[in-house]
C-alpha cells in the first residue's frame, strides 16, 4: 500500500510547457555571450548575471508549483504591500538621479518592477466575477488600480516603468473586450492631457523627447547615445563583425552598452541575421504564451497570461525602437539579455504564473 504524499497532487505535478522554457533558457545563455562581449570581458558582470537568471528561473519553477488561484487571492493584497514598497521608496529610495532603488540590506530592488506583475493580476482579479465586457464602473476602479502605482512611479522618476506598467494593466481591460468607445474617450483624455504632462517632465525627459525628433541637433550631448546607436546598428551589416569584434562597444563609444543599448552590440557583432534570430525566438516566446492564455480555463487566467504575452512584446518593440530611433529613449532593457538584476528576475516569474496556468488548468472548474 502506498504512502499517501504530504504535498497536494496540484503542487507536487505541475505541467511545465518546455517549448516555452527551451526558448526562455536559448536566450539567457545568448544573452550572457552577448554581455560577456559588451563588457569587453567582465567574468564578474556575466557571473552576477548568470546568478540572477538562475534565481529567476527558480523563481519560474517555484511559482509554477502554485495554483493560479492563490495568485488571486493575494493579488489585492501584493497591491498593497507592492504600494507599500514604492511609498518606502520615495523616502528611503536610492539611485543615480532617481530614487528607484530600496536597499534591505540584504537585498537592494526595485519595487516599480515588481509592479509590472502585482498591477495586472489585480486588474485581473478584480474584473474575474464581473460581467464582460467590462462597464464603465469596472473601467474606472480598474483605471484607479493601475494609476495609483504609476503616480508613485513617476515621481521618481522613472517615466519608461511607469509606462510600462501602466500599459500591463491597460492590456487586461483590452483583452476583457472592453469598448471601443471607452478605449476612444480614454485616448482622448490622454492626448489632451499631453501638454499639461510636458510642464511637469523633468528637463532630461524633454531633451530626449527633442532629441527623438532631431538627434543631430546636439550630436555631442543629448544626441550621442542614438546616434552612436545607429552607428553600431548600421556598421553590423548583414553577418556582422564577429563576437567580441564591435568597435562601438569595444571602443566604449556606445553608451550603456551592458543595459539599455546591448541590442546594439548584437547588432553590430552578429549582423542583421542575428539581429533576425533573436526576434525569431522572440516572437516564438510571445505566439507560445498567448497560446497557453488561450487554453486558460478561468477569466483571471485569461486575462493575466494574456498581458503579460503583451508586455513582453512592449519589452522587445520600444527597446528595438529606442536603438534604432523609432521612438525615444525611454530607458527599457532588452529581456533576458540586458543586464539586470530585479527585471530579469520578475520577468521570469511573469513566465512562472503563465506556467502556472498551464500547469493547472485541468484542476480549474
Amino acid at each position: 500500500m502506498m504512502k499517501p504524499s504530504l504535498i497536494p497532487g496540484w503542487i507536487s505535478r505541475p505541467r511545465l510547457d518546455y517549448p516555452l522554457l527551451v526558448a526562455l533558457v536559448l536566450v539567457s545563455i545568448a544573452g550572457l555571450f552577448v554581455l560577456y562581449s559588451a563588457s569587453d570581458g567582465d567574468q564578474r558582470l556575466v557571473t552576477n548575471q548568470a546568478i540572477r537568471l538562475g534565481i529567476g528561473f527558480a523563481g519560474l519553477l517555484l511559482i509554477a508549483l502554485l495554483p493560479p488561484r492563490l495568485f488571486r487571492h493575494w493579488s489585492f493584497w501584493l497591491y498593497f504591500l507592492g504600494m507599500l514598497l514604492l511609498l518606502a521608496t520615495a523616502v528611503f529610495g536610492e539611485g543615480r538621479g532617481a530614487d528607484r532603488w530600496l536597499d534591505l540590506s540584504v537585498v537592494r530592488f526595485q519595487p516599480s518592477e515588481l509592479m509590472k506583475l502585482v498591477v495586472p493580476m489585480t486588474v485581473a482579479a478584480w474584473l474575474h466575477n464581473k460581467l464582460l465586457p467590462p462597464g464603465w464602473r469596472e473601467v474606472l476602479v480598474a483605471v484607479v488600480i493601475i494609476m495609483l502605482p504609476m503616480l508613485l512611479i513617476i515621481r521618481q522618476p522613472d517615466l519608461g516603468t511607469a509606462l510600462l506598467v501602466g500599459m500591463s494593466g491597460v492590456f487586461v481591460l483590452f483583452l476583457a473586450g472592453i469598448r471601443w468607445r471607452v478605449i476612444f474617450s480614454f485616448a482622448g483624455l490622454a492626448a489632451a492631457a499631453a501638454p499639461i504632462m510636458w510642464l511637469f517632465m523633468h528637463e532630461y525627459q524633454r531633451n530626449r523627447v527633442r532629441t527623438f525628433i532631431n538627434p543631430e541637433s546636439d550630436p555631442l550631448g543629448h544626441g550621442w547615445n542614438i546616434i552612436q546607436s545607429k552607428i553600431a546598428v548600421g556598421s553590423g551589416g548583414l553577418n556582422g563583425k564577429g563576437w567580441m569584434q564591435g568597435t562601438q562597444s569595444q571602443l566604449e563609444f556606445l553608451p550603456e552598452h551592458t543595459t539599455d543599448f546591448i541590442m546594439g552590440v548584437l547588432a553590430e557583432e552578429f549582423g542583421l541575421l542575428g539581429v533576425l534570430l533573436l526576434l525569431a525566438v522572440y516572437l516564438f516566446i510571445i505566439g507560445r504564451s498567448l497560446y497557453l492564455a488561450s487554453h486558460a480555463r478561468d477569466t483571471f487566467s485569461r486575462l493575466l497570461c494574456g498581458s503579460l504575452a503583451m508586455i513582453f512584446f512592449v519589452y522587445v518593440m520600444v527597446n528595438g525602437g529606442m536603438i534604432t530611433g523609432i521612438i525615444p529613449v525611454v530607458g527599457v532593457p532588452l529581456p533576458l539579455i540586458s543586464y539586470g538584476g530585479t527585471s530579469v528576475v520578475t520577468l521570469l516569474a511573469g513566465f512562472g504564473l503563465i506556467m502556472s496556468v498551464w500547469g493547472h488548468r485541468r484542476f480549474i472548474r
